[in-house]
């Protein structure tokens, strides 16, 4: 969601004759676009700007926007030596005007306000952060209010785009060569937008699998979604995904905990038996579909037992891979005023311990692609060697694999032949 409010922005100053520095050393104006969905993004934040104030024989004018400008606003400028402006996440639209504010009166300029009703959710292609994979929200904010969770209170209540907007949207970057196109939110099985423009002749059992024929209509190459709520999951996205070949085998499905009672005290909103009814689905579908998922340990009052039955969800559901957190409160939230009673290093075993059980069936369940061909766009030449490419499969899988650079941007068919410790390498390349 960052990147994509990035390249929004980038592209309203281009439209409004700024032009985008080739490096940072050359810049009249450093924008810093903050997270605050973990502690350690903030601290990001404090030494970043010390880095630039510091660095620079010019002293260049540094905004902040995003969450952490959003929740913090005009208490930065106290906190943080060197800031000129802070725009929340709803004000990404009138960046301009706090960098004209700037100019006339000097630093100290504040917009935490409201979305634009008539806001432009477009990106020029130039500012795409990659030429071949767009990211496209179509819904923003949050109305779960999870007790650890902060992003309801930096990014607002749940909005959804109409779905003529997104489908349009779609048709655009399909028709500039964009091969993959991400469809973003905090929840975007959520999405419930107020009319049905754009969704008349799609069937579905919710909005949201609507939305996922009616984009895949499109033709686009490649269709992913990012990120799903559990309770909100309904069995049709399963269908939808069956029945339509451009949306990728891939679902991230954050279950947090394997505890009801820790769930509960989250107040995740589901429990785990309804959370392996929705796996035992997707594990039905002939697509081998991949599945992903967030999971945090040490949350307040979880017990050994607790923990135990996270592991036991862990290996129930084999998860191709898994994002391990332990937990930090964050001011602000509900869970803030829970007496954090796990203790640091009992967090960190429990980290490590289940961080190993889950490599263990990570690569396991990496080597059923030995042998196996992965459809893959190749999006950039591999870091780590000039003669190989690197893409996502189909599946959200990083594949390295042997490539002319005349093949980038183009879906090829990868033969597996090696399983790293977090991707696959392959060669055998063929044209899709």
């Amino acid at each position: 969601m960052n990147v994509s409010d990035s390249e929004r922005v980038a592209s309203s100053l281009v439209s409004k004759g700024f032009e985008i520095a080739p490096d940072e050393d050359s810049a009249d104006v450093i924008l810093l676009n903050t997270c605050s969905v973990r502690e350690k993004a903030e601290h990001k934040l404090y030494t970043r700007v010390g880095q630039v104030r510091s660095s620079h024989t010019k002293k260049p004018m540094i905004g902040v926007m995003g969450c952490v400008a959003q929740l913090e606003g005009e208490t930065l400028f106290n906190k943080i030596s060197g800031i000129d402006f802070v725009i929340g996440t709803q004000a990404v639209g009138r960046v301009t005007r706090a960098i004209k504010s700037v100019l006339d009166h000097g630093p100290g300029f504040s917009d935490l306000g409201e979305r634009e009703a008539d806001y432009d959710w477009s990106v020029s292609f130039p500012q795409l952060h990659s030429p071949y994979v767009a990211f496209i929200p179509i819904i923003e904010g949050c109305n779960k209010f999870c007790t650890y969770c902060i992003v309801p209170f930096s990014r607002g209540r749940e909005r959804s785009l109409p779905a003529s907007d997104i489908v349009r949207n779609v048709l655009q970057l399909r028709s500039r060569g964009v091969k993959e196109v991400h469809l973003i939110g905090q929840n975007v099985n959520s999405y419930r937008p107020t009319t049905d423009s754009g969704l008349e002749t799609f069937p579905g059992k919710t909005p949201f699998s609507r939305l996922l024929r009616a984009v895949a209509a499109t033709g686009i190459e490649r269709i992913k979604f990012n990120t799903s709520f559990p309770r909100d999951f309904h069995p049709d996205i399963v269908d939808a995904i069956d029945e339509n070949e451009n949306l990728c085998n891939w679902v991230h499905l954050p279950v947090q905990s394997g505890s009801n009672h820790v769930l509960k005290r989250m107040r995740r909103l589901h429990s785990i038996e309804r959370y392996q009814k929705i796996i035992d689905k997707i594990r039905s579908s002939e697509r081998d579909i991949s599945l992903t998922t967030d999971i945090i340990v040490g949350f307040p009052g979880e017990s050994r037992s607790d923990f135990e039955d996270t592991i036991k969800l862990v290996q129930y559901c084999k998860f191709d891979s898994a994002y391990i957190f332990k937990y930090s409160p964050r001011p602000g939230t509900p869970a803030y005023e829970i007496t954090d009673d796990v203790s640091l290093e009992e967090k960190t075993r429990r980290f490590r311990e289940l961080e190993r059980i889950q490599r263990e069936i990570q690569t396991a369940n990496l080597q059923r692609y030995v042998g196996r061909s992965l459809s893959v766009l190749a999006e950039k030449r591999s870091a780590k060697s000039k003669d190989d490419l690197s893409g996502h499969s189909t599946c959200h899988r990083v594949v390295n694999f042997r490539g002319d650079t005349k093949l980038l941007g183009s879906v090829v068919d990868v033969t597996i032949t090696e399983v790293k410790s977090n991707s696959l390498y392959g060669k055998g390349v063929t044209a899709a």
